[in-house]
């Protein structure tokens, strides 16, 4: 016998719709795909272990919201309690339809809406282990669980504070209709069972049945007639939620499983806007979790952060003020629940605003550079902090390394800073220069004090040779015994820069290296929580005393433990803090060179 009723209909029509609309975007990006990247997508769906790697991060970060609880706790348990709970709410249903009906083929409406078409099903006090009580228990608790999400989603649009968030973003109309619907969803599917089960004396669980007694007692209409108007709300808002889906912030939830896959097949981010750069636009749930955690809050900027930003970008309309008013510090995109390549998209749309810009490097000439082991790149930052320069040369003299300064006179940028400009040609062009220069040396080893540079270096020259920053050459130094030490600096503070701890993950080698020559105290927040200093050159919109209260910021958590020193590993860095410093900034390797015993 086949169990069907018009309120079905709804919910029927909204599902067919959001997977045909789904399944169309889906379809629209892999389609567009690189011929390379559908070969990467084709191999690793081959691959029993991505796969198993996606169905992982899945589960820990669209089901259980894994970042979102290190976020804030009651903001995790918020976001874990409607997707893990309605997932697990579907699975069940599924199961428990399946025993009832006894076929695995059942019309796809029928799990949903289960408690009006086995309200006769009664369970009898004595049969609390039977599998009915189990079923009814479970769905019920599950039920709990959402709804418990529920009331926290309520509150957070009140007090965003107790969830951790000082800002949260807006709803576009579409989203208002969608975040509505869902709200509704789960207090009009208690209501529906619970006025079943009040109806017909039986067939509710812990809680729909003493609920929909009570509802039953209070209800002056028909509790028959009640029941199937909870019925029919309880299909037309899931009808609505689903047609509304593909057009509001909760696209991210089907686009975001396919991002996941896509990343564990290999597909990356491109200098150009991609189908995967849509996938990850289209995978932005517009929390707001990136606002609270951008630098330039603290400068009053509140219109340009990552989330205003890729909310421009799909409604295909980004100012281009927006555009350039941005550190590219990538503090956003370490917090950001999803992943999203936040810098990516912002240089992409760089790249689109000054595609066509002439450039004009005549003045370049192929000069012989030297021959060495070691090439020394300190980069046009490191040019106006000079005493890191004065340091560098200094200890790679007394270690008796063999080196060249490719960049003695100042003369050529490694191209980054024209990159965070969406200026590629123009960068290629610095960048092939400086790569004939860098072979002419024949050396083994290029090293930079700069992070902007390090970073450049590593991911656009391809060069055959070892490539380091400072911070890891001058630790080896230290631990081959190449250079001796016996200074010693006490409560030295040390500030992450962008390029080379978000940008690089180096980390651990600043840190080891401070060590041995210093007493490093604890920052609150470091690594990929630090701050920006306020001087990136990523920055094309922000004014002097915008900076300045960027930079105090990143100050006020750095003299929290009330440091002797502060110690950075860039120059760009150095320059800024210094400025504002009631103590010595000093570059890591000035303290490696303060360290070293005079002869």
């Amino acid at each position: 016998m086949i169990n069907f009723n018009f309120f079905v209909l709804p919910f029927t029509l909204g599902l067919i719709y959001v997977f045909l609309a789904v399944g169309k975007s889906w379809y629209r990006w892999i389609a567009a795909l690189p011929a390379i990247d559908k070969v990467k997508l084709t191999n690793g769906l081959k691959h029993p272990g991505k796969i198993a790697a996606a169905l992982r991060e899945i589960f820990l970060e669209s089901l259980i919201h894994r970042k979102m609880w290190k976020q804030n706790p009651l903001l995790g348990y918020m976001h874990m309690s409607f997707a893990l709970g309605w997932f697990l709410l579907i699975i069940l249903g599924n199961i428990e339809s399946r025993y009832y009906s006894g076929t695995h083929l059942n019309a796809p409406y029928y799990p949903i809406f289960l408690k009006f078409f086995i309200h006769d099903k009664l369970v009898l006090f004595f049969e609390v282990y039977s599998v009915p009580f189990l079923f009814r228990f479970f769905m019920d608790f599950l039920l709990i669980f959402i709804l418990s999400g529920l009331v926290l989603a309520f509150l957070k649009r009140k007090q965003s504070k107790w969830f951790g968030m000082k800002k949260t973003t807006s709803h576009h109309f579409t989203d208002r209709v969608a975040i509505t619907t869902l709200w509704l969803i789960f207090p009009m599917r208690l209501l529906a069972e619970s006025y079943t089960a009040g109806y017909y004396g039986n067939g509710g669980g812990f809680m729909t049945q003493p609920l929909g007694n009570f509802l039953v007692s209070l209800t002056p209409l028909p509790s028959d007639f009640v029941a199937y108007t909870m019925w029919w709300c309880y299909s037309l808002v899931l009808g609505i939620f689903f047609v509304m889906l593909p057009y509001s912030r909760y696209m991210h939830i089907p686009t975001e499983i396919l991002l996941i896959f896509f990343r564990h097949c290999g597909i990356q981010p491109k200098k150009w806007y991609s189908s995967f750069s849509e996938t990850e636009v289209q995978s932005c749930s517009r929390c707001g979790v990136c606002l609270d955690d951008c630098p330039m809050i603290a400068a009053g900027i509140q219109d340009s952060q990552a989330v205003y930003f890729i909310s421009g970008v799909r409604d295909r309309y980004v100012p281009e003020e927006i555009s350039q008013k941005c550190l590219v510090c990538g503090r956003c995109q370490e917090v950001c629940p999803v992943g999203i390549s936040t810098d990516s998209l912002r240089l992409i749309k760089r790249r689109e605003i000054t595609s066509g810009q002439a450039s004009d490097f005549r003045y370049l000439t192929n000069g012989h550079s030297g021959k060495g082991d070691v090439v020394y790149f300190s980069g046009c930052m490191t040019h106006l902090t000079p005493t890191i320069i004065l340091a560098m040369k200094g200890i790679l003299t007394r270690a008796g390394i063999d080196f060249i300064h490719l960049d003695a006179d100042g003369s050529v940028c490694c191209g980054r800073p024209l990159m965070i400009a969406g200026k590629d040609r123009q960068a290629n062009e610095l960048i092939e220069f400086n790569k004939t220069l860098i072979r002419q040396t024949q050396a083994r080893m290029l090293v930079t004090s700069c992070p902007i540079c390090y970073r450049v270096f590593r991911e656009e020259y391809n060069l055959p040779i070892r490539i380091q920053h400072h911070s890891q050459f001058l630790l080896n130094l230290i631990k081959t015994g190449k250079i001796p030490l016996q200074g010693h600096f006490s409560k030295v503070a040390y500030h992450d820069p962008c390029d080379l701890g978000r940008g690089t993950k180096t980390y651990e080698a600043p840190r080891e290296l401070i060590g041995k020559v210093a007493d490093l105290v604890n920052v609150r927040e470091e690594r990929e929580k630090a701050h920006c200093c306020g001087g990136s050159l990523g920055m094309f919109e922000a004014s002097n005393s915008q900076r300045n209260l960027m930079t105090k910021a990143a100050l006020d958590i750095l003299v929290e433990n009330q440091p002797e020193t502060i110690a950075t590993s860039c120059p760009l860095c150095k320059k800024t803090l210094g400025r504002h410093a009631s103590m010595a900034v000093k570059d890591i390797a000035e303290l490696v060179y303060e360290a070293i015993p005079r002869e």
